[in-house]
């Protein structure tokens, strides 16, 4: 036997709480195929037969060129290879493997084992290294820890499948969670999707909304039709009229054509309003009309320009009902677009689903911005439990660029700890988001607690509300249903200068 490895003697089985610490299932050390490459034949056929008695499927070769043509024909999901082999090397085997099957786990071997060659492995894409001469317990230590990796990252690729089959995988759509208010939420979307009955879905800005319209679109009878969406916040009230019902030739300057509008392209699909709170009270009487009788009536004519068949959804992240009280939504037309309520769970009450979402926007975004080939890092445990403490004002869509962001500047292979999330604590003094109350106002005298809760609820109400509105003071106004002078008013007050206010997001 090689001195690179210990006496045969030391291959017999042991018993399982010695040499399988970490529990894999034999049946799922027989499905894990291993491939040990090393021109030693005496070590391969050694690490070879250790492997086989503990239950895994494996292959070997001496030569790296043959090995390199086994990792093209086939997946193996943990290869053991020697670094120095001539002429093809170990290092050309490992590029070939991860080129071939990114997730595959590779163990460079090398008995001259240095800080330099093990860093320009681990860069590669090496798993880890084992150096030689090394013990059968060491062998089956290692390869134990990497099954356990094959076995976690096999069942996290059948959740998501499992959960992306639910949810429309066949659609590109990824309602990934498991919390029970999501559950309840995507069930019912589930069940309203066949019918043509109106959706209202309510939640905080970036809690998926969206997602779940194009949900119920796909998986109701339209589906083969478009979805049509238009943002009643995001354009002013006379350019949303002219999208959203068309205009004439002539109706308004520039305008040289007659133009459908989107409730006419929709026609026979689903028409989405996002925001629909945003929308004004003349416009609100005019779509209900529509959703009254189908007819559509462009900007400028005095006829009936179509007749038009379109399932409404609509979304908003206030209280809808709040709105209708407040006489910013039309009482009418909420009960008519609230046949089917659903209301999203913001992600600080989702816990459970952040680990689940934070894994599928990291193998998402380092697919997209990386090279072909380079392994994705790893959050680990505290990074986890990390993001879970945070309260997420901006939702999955805020968790979703916070992973991006980690995903752009992660190290391939390498372990993605807390201090590598760019998520900062919120300011001493901001008003929580469960509501509470700024940071030490309850020891403070009553009047001055008053005006310091006053003047904070002001300053943060302005930056949102300015921002709503992308720096129109006018539109800020009316969002406030208050008029112009009161808003500068504030704004001196507050010492804001417009320019200072668009750039907050909601």
């Amino acid at each position: 036997m090689s001195s690179q490895l210990v006496e045969q003697s030391e291959y017999t089985p042991v018993a399982d709480t010695q040499r399988d610490p970490l529990s894999i299932p034999p049946e799922v050390k027989a499905s894990i195929s291993i491939l040990v490459v090393d021109d030693d034949r005496t070590l391969r056929e050694g690490c070879a037969s250790v492997l086989q008695i503990d239950g895994f499927n494996v292959a070997f070769t001496g030569r790296g060129d043959e090995a390199v043509e086994m990792v093209k024909r086939r997946k193996y999901d943990i290869i053991l290879v020697d670094l120095y082999m001539t002429p093809v090397s170990g290092m050309d085997v490992l590029k070939a493997a991860l080129a071939a099957h990114k997730d595959t786990i590779v163990v460079v071997m090398t008995g001259n084992p240095s800080v330099t060659t093990s860093i320009e492995a681990l860069r590669a894409g090496a798993w880890d290294y084992l150096p030689k001469p090394f013990s059968a317990t060491h062998l089956q230590v290692l390869v134990g820890r990497a099954s356990h990796a094959v076995m976690v990252a096999r069942e996290t690729r059948d959740l998501r499948f499992q959960l992306l089959k639910q949810n429309g995988n066949s659609d590109k759509i990824a309602l990934l969670g498991v919390s029970p208010a999501f559950r309840k939420a995507v069930d019912l979307a589930r069940k309203v999707a066949p019918t043509d009955a109106s959706v209202m879905i309510t939640g905080e800005s970036g809690t998926g909304k969206e997602l779940i319209a194009q949900f119920i679109h796909r998986h109701s009878r339209r589906a083969s039709r478009k979805l049509v969406p238009v943002n009643c916040a995001a354009l002013p009230e006379p350019l949303l009229e002219s999208e959203m019902f068309g205009h004439k030739k002539g109706a308004f300057t520039g305008a040289d054509r007659d133009k459908p509008g989107l409730l006419e392209v929709a026609n026979g699909g689903t028409f989405f309003l996002d925001e629909l709170t945003e929308m004004s009270q003349p416009l609100q009487a005019k779509l209900l009309r529509v959703i009254q009788d189908g007819v559509v009536r462009r900007v400028g004519s005095e006829n009936q320009d179509a007749v038009v068949d379109v399932r409404f959804i609509s979304a908003t992240n206030r209280d809808p009902q709040d709105a209708v009280k407040q006489s910013i939504l039309r009482e009418d037309l909420f009960y008519r677009l609230r046949v089917v309520p659903i209301q999203l769970p913001p992600l600080r009450k989702r816990l459970e689903d952040i680990p689940l979402l934070a894994n599928h926007f990291l193998a998402y975004y380092w697919e997209r911005h990386r090279s072909t080939g380079e392994l994705a890092p790893k959050l680990t445990e505290g990074a986890v439990d990390f993001l879970r403490s945070k309260p997420w004002r901006g939702n999955v869509r805020e968790l979703q660029n916070v992973i991006e962001h980690v995903a752009v500047l992660a190290e391939p292979n390498q372990p993605i700890e807390p201090s590598d999330i760019p998520i900062y604590d919120e300011p001493t003094g901001e008003i929580a988001s469960d509501g509470s109350m700024p940071t030490g106002i309850l020891n403070d005298a009553y009047h001055p607690a008053k005006d310091r809760l006053i003047a904070h609820f002001e300053k943060e109400y302005l930056s949102r509300l300015v921002s709503r509105a992308g720096g129109n003071m006018s539109k800020a106004a009316r969002l406030a249903s208050i008029d112009r002078t009161t808003l500068y008013r504030l704004m001196e007050k507050h010492n804001f200068q417009r320019n200072e206010l668009t750039g907050f997001g909601e």
